[in-house]
């Protein structure tokens, strides 16, 4: 889809807007002096990357805490938490405006004051601030492409100017200790940092439960141009060279000509590219932090912010500004209080899940820290399938999982090797949490569901959206899983096929494993969630039911 409606944008307009804001500030900010270099850069790259893309999943599930602060985290905690993001705004946005003072006169405009060219870009990057988003998305729909392919072009002409020997000096760095890899993994993730502001931003982009692919493909992107550059660099300027540049950049653009040296000053088309997307940078800082404010009730950010933001740029008290404390308030302040706020942010939640929300949110922190944690594969359980159905004493859940062990008495013990289904019912779902915990050796994984099957009860008497709710909180739980209704799902959870194939993935391929325009048109959990909202009311469900020995599916 090229443009999104209904207010909203679409996941290739958000992807554009990711790149168009991050591409700037990395190619002038995360090179040079003091900064990510050389082969701890590249490992710390790589390890960043991986992080960052476990971390986005994450971010997508805090969408409907950001949605509402107040009525997620309550009055008093929505102001502390809008607050500590508008302050990352105001000063991420004054550190850019200081750069883009620097590298203008430094570039393209000598003789004019900084502090002019900075006053003339905070108005221009203000204007707008309260407008919708699919402005912005149309704005990265027609430029974001461009850019990018701008920098990969100069990225390729830059490629005639290195040189074998420049590249071999970077090879006594290739022993960097344990601490430069940290450190290079940690400023990669600050770097990154902005993301967390993602969402925030969900609630204007369209199929929000899949909106981490555009993410995830943004940082792949930027990340790929990242490690591009730490090898360009040493290649052009030749290891010594580059550790003493403090925008390195700069003079790479300048020997970024076409062949044949068709047009003088081509490096101002560069500079012109990596000036657009700074603006854009620092112009979506405003439109965020305006919407940062509105969510948690602080008045609006319309007239205010540009001031406080073009001050902090040309302030200094005792010599010290903006760009001499900035990364230590991003290293030591900012990226370990979202992740903390976060976690606060989720056990405040409404719900029963707040362990699970805590697992999954320490899970992050523990793959932030460490970048191994959690809980080994073979130590999970994984069910496929998940029955739901009501009695008079509560609800019932069955488990359907490949491979069950032994369990401890709630069901029948199984041969080895065979589909199982386990049975738990309680009076609500934080009772068969705690049941199972008590009673199974294995940590339950639900990231692998694929089947949900409600009981014609549950499904009746209004229940399910007691369930909804439930499996909300469960961050691990994909959207696309699909949904059936029959009369007894723990019956259906317990068929056998003799092939030792589990319901779950029976099901699955029954839609799915067609040739084009023969797929079963089944329903996720998705479209359930969108009906729930949209009517109040459950959409019709493919019903299920037992043949003799089969299973058939009527839609």
């Amino acid at each position: 889809m090229k443009f999104a409606e209904n207010n909203r944008i679409s996941h290739r307009q958000f992807y554009r807007q990711m790149v168009l804001a991050f591409l700037a500030p990395f190619l002038l900010c995360l090179f040079g002096r003091d900064r990510i270099l050389g082969p701890a850069g590249i490992a710390g790259t790589v390890a960043g990357m991986i992080l960052l893309l476990f971390y986005v999943i994450f971010l997508i599930r805090l969408e409907p805490y950001y949605s509402d602060l107040n009525k997620s985290a309550g009055g008093f905690w929505s102001r502390i938490f809008g607050g500590f993001f508008v302050i990352y705004v105001l000063l991420t946005a004054a550190y850019l405006l200081e750069v883009l003072e620097r590298i203008v006169p430094m570039s393209l405009l000598t003789g004019v004051s900084g502090r002019v060219i900075s006053f003339c870009a905070v108005l221009v990057c203000a204007f707008g601030t309260h407008k919708g988003m699919q402005r912005r998305g149309r704005m990265a729909e027609v430029s974001g492409g461009l850019l990018l392919g701008g920098i990969v072009l100069m990225m390729l002409l830059c490629l005639g100017q290195s040189r074998i020997s420049y590249l071999e000096e970077m090879s006594g760095a290739w022993n960097f200790s344990g601490e430069d890899f940290v450190k290079s993994t940690y400023g990669i993730l600050c770097a990154f940092s902005g993301i967390g502001l993602i969402p925030f931003v969900l609630g204007n982009v369209q199929k929000q439960g899949s909106a981490w692919k555009p993410a995830a493909l943004g940082i792949l992107t930027l990340s790929g141009v990242i490690l591009g550059m730490l090898f360009l660099f040493p290649a052009v300027f030749g290891w010594k060279r580059l550790q003493m540049e403090k925008f390195p950049v700069l003079p790479l653009l300048a020997g970024a000509d076409l062949p044949g040296n068709v047009l003088a000053r081509f490096d101002v088309l560069w500079m012109g590219f990596l000036l657009y997307s700074l603006l854009f940078a620092i112009g979506s800082l405003f439109h965020y932090g305006h919407q940062i404010i509105r969510l948690s009730h602080l008045g609006t950010g319309r007239y205010w912010m540009a001031v406080i933001v073009y001050l902090l740029s040309i302030l200094e008290f005792d010599g010290i500004g903006i760009e001499d404390y900035y990364g230590v308030y991003l290293g030591y302040f900012f990226v370990p209080g979202l992740l903390i706020l976060q976690i606060f942010l989720m056990l405040r939640g409404k719900g029963r899940r707040k362990k699970k929300a805590a697992a999954a949110a320490a899970l992050s922190v523990m793959l932030f820290l460490s970048g191994c944690a959690g809980v080994e594969p073979e130590k999970r359980m994984y069910p496929l399938a998940l029955g739901a159905d009501t009695t008079d004493e509560g609800f019932v859940l069955t488990y359907g999982m490949p491979d069950l062990p032994q369990a401890t008495g709630q069901d029948k013990q199984e041969e080895e090797g065979s589909v199982s289904a386990l049975t738990i019912t309680g009076a609500d779902f934080g009772q068969i949490e705690a049941s199972y915990n008590r009673s199974q050796e294995k940590y339950l994984d639900m990231g692998h569901l694929q089947v949900l099957i409600l009981g014609n009860r549950i499904a009746g008497d209004g229940n399910w959206t007691v369930l909804l709710d439930y499996l909300e909180q469960e961050p691990f739980v994909g959207e696309n899983v699909y949904v059936f209704r029959t009369e007894n799902p723990k019956e259906i959870l317990e068929w056998k096929n003799g092939k030792g194939t589990s319901i779950g993935e029976y099901l699955t391929g029954l839609m799915e494993n067609r040739m084009s325009g023969q797929q079963k048109q089944g329903v996720t959990l998705r479209e359930v969630y969108h009906q729930r909202y949209h009517s109040g009311e459950m959409p019709q469900l493919p019903e299920i039911r037992i043949n003799g020995t089969e299973i058939e599916v009527y839609l």
